[in-house]
């Protein structure tokens, strides 16, 4: 998909993001990486630049935390962006090779027919996934949504866990005011008292209970999944020296996972630095968000097409995904010790 048709569709989403010189990434590095590969088919990774979409707090921070970017033998560039929805559309427009997302952002770019792949998996803990109300709000059942301002970030993981809970509570989109806003503009409608819920994920969880004198009306245990899912480009799968290098980072991803889950004083004081968050709340995040490894199996994509069912049935994506189709399952093989 041209990059031009892939921002039409998600205008009509409602989606917006910023992709830096996309339609002029991809022809130079690609074949920068080519020259990596020598003729009997061996890789010199010194050769190679892995492009990867970044949010704050995010893979940057977590692999220097755990020590994981030493010794790497290629080239990593981190690129910063607000959320996973415009992340993906740098994916599939070749400005980053892959990225860190939540379930709902692969949904909506396999929507607009983005050229992507989900290649990793982690669970995260779910009691940072929340719909946050005022600390003296009236509402204590989701049922009292009703009517009411809900603000969220389109396209994110609590996007869908919002969608779970309204349906669960026999609501929908149509039932609720939502607030289309990135988690900065919704702190801040929210600490105004400008909203009458907020459905968010930590740090933002923690930050709302800690500033903005938020309480957890319910969290995301027994609506949603926690995933943290590697997405991936079809061109840079297609890459060989590419792949190569990717498969050494996916390791070290891993590792890093496993790392902060058993690290988490140690994860927030680095999580607390790379996003200026407090010290306290970064370290309230950090324990509730302890990740298990994932295969990329059919257990994942039966979760994630439920994702893109309910999005589908609220026609808030345009017409039905098939998800096996964005699925890559040739690193599955990694093992973490």
């Amino acid at each position: 998909m041209t990059v031009t048709r892939l921002r039409t569709v998600l205008a009509v989403l409602g989606l917006t993001a910023v992709v830096t010189a996309a339609a002029g990434c991809g022809g130079g590095d690609g074949a920068a990486q080519d020259a990596a590969i020598a003729k009997d088919g061996t890789v010199d990774l010194a050769k190679v630049t892995l492009r990867v979409g970044d949010q704050k707090g995010g893979q940057n921070a977590l692999l220097t935390a755990a020590g994981e970017l030493k010794g790497v033998k290629y080239k990593v560039e981190f690129k910063q962006f607000t959320s996973g929805p415009p992340l993906l559309e740098a994916v599939n427009a070749n400005a980053v090779d892959f990225g860190a997302v939540g379930n709902s952002p692969p949904v909506f770019a396999a929507a607009a027919g983005s050229d992507i792949k989900i290649i990793a998996a982690a669970e995260l803990g779910l009691t940072g996934q929340a719909v946050l109300v005022p600390k003296n709000s009236a509402i204590r059942t989701p049922a009292e949504l009703k009517g009411r301002r809900i603000a969220v970030a389109k396209g994110s993981s609590a996007h869908y866990h919002l969608l779970a809970v309204l349906k669960k509570a026999g609501l929908g989109f149509k039932d609720v005011q939502p607030q289309y806003l990135a988690p900065p503009d919704a702190l801040a409608a929210f600490s105004q008292g400008k909203l009458d819920a907020w459905a968010v994920w930590d740090p933002y969880t923690a930050q709302g209970e800690s500033q903005a004198n938020a309480r957890i009306l319910l969290d995301g245990n027994g609506y949603t999944t926690g995933y943290n899912l590697l997405v991936a480009s079809e061109k840079t799968l297609g890459n060989k020296a590419k792949e190569t290098a990717l498969r050494d980072y996916i390791a070290r991803q891993r590792r890093a996972l496993v790392w902060a889950a058993e690290h988490p004083k140690e994860w927030g004081a680095v999580w607390s630095k790379d996003t200026g968050l407090p010290l306290a709340v970064a370290e309230v995040a950090a324990k509730r968000r302890v990740a298990k490894l994932l295969k990329v199996d059919d257990a994942l994509v039966t979760h994630e097409q439920q994702v893109a069912d309910a999005f589908a049935d609220q026609k808030l994506i345009p017409g039905k995904v098939d998800m096996s189709e964005f699925v890559d399952r040739r690193f599955n093989d990694i093992e973490v010790k």
